[in-house]
């Protein structure tokens, strides 16, 4: 089990945040996250639940964890909720260093950042600055974010060797990647209503 820890932490705090408990009094809401765990333990096949969606995505990345754990606890009033700038400046952020990465996995550029990882002193420094940078504008959950992810990477808690698995995976990209297409959309279509009221 505790090899596969990442895979039932995932599984129940996603599981937990996808279902409508919002309006359940704190306790249910703690034994509905407990219940779900407890699902995730479920062996099927000789496999626990939570191992099979990880055989489809693999394991998230930290930053993608300690997203996740924010969120849960934020829905159980334990954590503020994150206020609209600090949401965008991590999305802001995480959306570039995404773009960094992914077109070359893609095959849209010669260029290979994800070697970087390997050795990743200079990428290590890169995002320390960006972790002062959060730290600059109060952001605590990008701070936590880029802190426990090079925590994770010291202390080699992932399988992977390679820097980037810690700080990215392609759902975090997505998503803030998504939220910044339709922001900007938004933006865009807010603009001309605004001059029409003018």
């Amino acid at each position: 089990m505790f090899d596969l820890w990442q895979a039932h932490l995932s599984f129940t705090l996603v599981a937990f945040l996808l279902l409508p408990t919002t309006r359940l009094p704190r306790t249910m809401q703690c034994l509905g996250l407990l219940g779900l765990f407890l699902v995730s333990l479920i062996p099927l096949a000789g496999l626990p639940l939570a191992a099979y969606p990880r055989s489809l995505t693999d394991d998230l990345a930290i930053t993608t964890l300690v997203v996740l754990l924010w969120a849960t606890c934020a829905r159980l009033a334990l954590l503020p909720r994150l206020p609209a700038m600090q949401y965008w400046q991590l999305i802001l952020c995480v959306g570039a260093l995404a773009a960094f990465l992914y077109p070359a996995t893609l095959g849209l550029t010669y260029f290979d950042p994800y070697r970087l990882g390997y050795s990743p002193r200079h990428l290590i420094i890169a995002i320390g600055l960006l972790a002062l940078l959060m730290f600059y504008w109060r952001n605590a959950l990008g701070v936590l974010m880029l802190g426990l992810a090079t925590l994770a990477f010291s202390f080699d808690i992932k399988a992977s060797d390679n820097y980037w698995d810690y700080l990215l995976d392609p759902f975090l990209a997505l998503y803030c990647w998504g939220a910044i297409l339709i922001g900007a959309g938004k933006l865009c279509f807010s603009r001309p209503k605004k001059a029409l009221s003018d």
